[in-house]
């Protein structure tokens, strides 16, 4: 039988039906066995691949958008954040104007509170004044005298006395 198979030996018609039976036989087997599983394998392979290249994509995509996502938080962050210092320095602002408004009052409050005690100050030297030359007056009066004034004249001698001084600063 493997003696025809060497080459230039004549082929007869039942070993090449049996080559053929036989070959036929064989690639069934291979296509049964092998060609099956093997074809299965590169399906799953290209599934894979697939899905690898389509996950890829879709990775690609979220990290777009994510992307996208941080620069708009990121953008409002900034406008927030800009916003807080703007209102930080409007407050600061107020809080100035108040206290420079608060320290002028106080000022305006203590000139005229000055202003008042340097009158009642004035007011008080001048009625001590008077009762002091009153008082010197009516000494010396009463030793030029040699005698006590009475209650009314002291009174009427003080006040023209006084009436004297008052002329005296009204002309100053």
């Amino acid at each position: 039988m493997f003696s025809n198979l060497i080459v230039g030996a004549p082929a007869y018609l039942g070993d090449s039906l049996f080559v053929l039976v036989v070959f036929i036989i064989l690639v069934a087997l291979v296509g049964k066995f092998a060609f099956g599983p093997v074809s299965k394998m590169m399906q799953n392979r290209s599934d894979k691949i697939t899905n690898d290249l389509d996950n890829a994509a879709q990775s690609r995509e979220d990290a777009a958008q994510l992307a996208a996502q941080r620069a708009t938080e990121l953008k409002s962050s900034k406008s927030e954040a800009v916003e807080i210092v703007n209102t930080a320095k409007q407050n600061g602002e107020k809080q100035r104007e108040g206290m420079v408004t608060l320290a002028q009052e106080e000022v305006q409050t203590l000139k005229q509170n000055a202003k008042k005690d340097i009158e009642q100050s004035r007011v008080d030297a001048l009625n001590s004044a008077r009762d002091d030359v009153a008082q010197l007056s009516i000494e010396i009066a009463s030793k030029l005298i040699k005698k006590e004034l009475s209650v009314t004249d002291q009174k009427s001698l003080i006040n023209s006395y006084i009436e004297g001084l008052d002329k005296q600063n009204e002309i100053r």
